[in-house]
């Protein structure tokens, strides 16, 4: 065998025979990899089996650590407060827990110390910042990531290509719902950007996406739906953003080009699109509209408490929502252009097929006339049209419908004043977070959600994507240090 390696070297200083093991398992690492039959191997075969070698070095290199820091002996009895009154913890025992970690299971031996009826304390559980489950909160962290990043089936097998060791579905479920325990309080906590040092315009934007749902226990299932039902329940989450951006003045023309252009491109913009800066999304199924809108209000202010910005709302053309917003954020209130061409759209396949050269010039046409500031002419063409065609049945309800719409959305659609203030006109981040947050995540075929699974998923799926899970990861379990071990909660008894 080859001179020791300096990374064994340490465990030299370790007592026992776990560091025993771990070198015996290093040398035999090194022994294959130096073996004949090895180096004839392709490096891909040499990977695989060098992984889980090379992953139970690490798992004995962490016991003996283990090993190293001792078993929490403090002394002979502990004082505890339990209430008004001090008690005499006396009763000395050792336990043993298993806590599987990145590397493999490890086993920790610990002082336990006890008093008739009451939970046991054991200080190296404190020393060592354990979780209260079985697994590290290294792993709980990876089980996170994985789970909102895939499917459950996804996650299992990602953590057993950790690990070596498969997980059941079900720890990976209670860690999501322990881990999203934190949320709002993490939010409400952070410190904002200085607000100089950001764009002048700040938007918030909200919108809704549903959810498949599990059906209730004792639900009875139907042979056949009837005409609108579906089968799969859904419940609708509210989705939301706040960002700052520069400015961006464009004119109708740059906008429309860059809907109906050939490239679909802005490339005649002048300048380019600014990026949307310190973007947060997320989303509730349990809090309701009023509640989220409530959370936007918050960290709008928080943001820019003296109002030294320009202040933005996006929002689709549902009246309840709009009225929300309007009461509770004092913002400028702009109708999303997306919806207003999903109208239009509508609108075209009345005259023209759908899929059709002419239907895209209707819709770009009219969509030129709303950009430029004469919604007003637009709405007085549709209706004119349902009069002089005698538009009635489908035809005509959906021509009226698509005006009715514009119409009452008229002061919401002052994109040509909008444009000329470099003012967004589109919800690009509260699309792509209904797209991204939702529909990537929890709406896969077959899919199905309880509603205290799916608000877990969505707000540490929220967190993953507005890249803040490794603040909130070390935020999270301190938080959670906090719950398990009171600080003065013991003391130790002295001879």
């Amino acid at each position: 065998m080859t001179s020791q390696s300096p990374l064994i070297a340490p465990l030299f200083s370790f007592a026992g025979s776990i560091a025993s093991a771990a070198r015996q398992q290093f040398s035999s690492l090194e022994d294959w990899l130096s073996a004949p039959p090895t180096r004839q191997l392709p490096l891909h075969q040499i990977e695989c089996q060098q992984e889980p070698r090379g992953r139970e070095v690490q798992r004995l290199l962490l016991q003996a650590h283990m090993q190293q820091r001792g078993n929490g002996d403090v002394g002979l009895a502990l004082r505890v407060v339990q209430g008004a009154e001090l008690v005499v913890y006396s009763h000395r025992r050792l336990h043993s827990r298993l806590l599987k970690t990145i590397f493999g299971p490890v086993q920790i031996t610990r002082m336990s110390y006890s008093y008739p009826g009451a939970a046991s304390i054991h200080p190296l559980d404190e020393s060592l910042q354990l979780p209260a489950r079985s697994f590290s909160y290294e792993l709980q962290k990876r089980m996170v990531k994985a789970a909102v990043q895939g499917t459950f089936r996804e996650a299992r097998e990602r953590i057993a290509e950790i690990t070596g060791a498969p997980v059941h579905t079900r720890s990976i479920e209670e860690v999501i719902q322990d881990a999203a325990a934190d949320f709002d309080t993490f939010y409400a906590q952070r410190d904002p950007p200085p607000w100089a040092d950001t764009g002048s315009v700040l938007v918030a934007a909200v919108d809704g996406k549903g959810i498949p749902m599990i059906k209730p226990e004792g639900a009875n299932p139907q042979v056949r739906l009837t005409k609108g039902q579906k089968r799969n329940r859904k419940k609708m989450a509210t989705v939301a953003a706040v960002f700052t951006r520069a400015p961006w003045v464009r004119t109708p023309q740059q906008v429309v080009e860059s809907l109906f252009g050939k490239d679909r491109t802005i490339a005649k913009a002048d300048q380019p699109a600014p990026r949307p800066e310190h973007k947060r999304v997320w989303a509730s199924l349990t809090k309701g509209k009023t509640a989220v809108i409530a959370e936007v209000a918050a960290e709008v202010s928080r943001r820019d408490p003296q109002g030294h910005k320009t202040h933005v709302a996006l929002t689709d053309g549902e009246r309840a929502l709009q009225i929300r917003v309007s009461k509770q954020l004092d913002v400028t209130l702009i109708l999303d252009l997306l919806h207003v061409l999903e109208k239009l759209w509508k609108a075209a396949y009345v005259f023209h097929a759908e899929g059709s050269l002419e239907a895209e010039q209707w819709v770009r046409l009219r969509a030129q006339r709303i950009l430029e500031g004469h919604g007003s002419q637009v709405v007085q063409g549709m209706r004119q049209s349902v009069t002089k065609l005698g538009l009635t049945g489908n035809k005509g309800k959906t021509l009226s419908g698509v005006s009715n719409y514009l119409y009452r959305n008229r002061t919401r659609m002052r994109y040509d004043q909008y444009l000329a203030a470099g003012l967004p006109i589109a919800s690009g981040p509260v699309e792509g977070a209904c797209k991204n947050l939702i529909k990537d995540r929890m709406e896969r075929s077959g899919m199905r959600w309880t509603e205290a699974m799916a608000e877990a998923i969505v707000k540490l799926r929220a967190i993953y994507l507005s890249g803040d899970l490794d603040q909130y990861w070390a935020f999270h379990v301190q938080q959670e240090q906090n719950r398990l071990y009171s600080a003065g909660k013991w003391s130790v008894v002295e001879k």
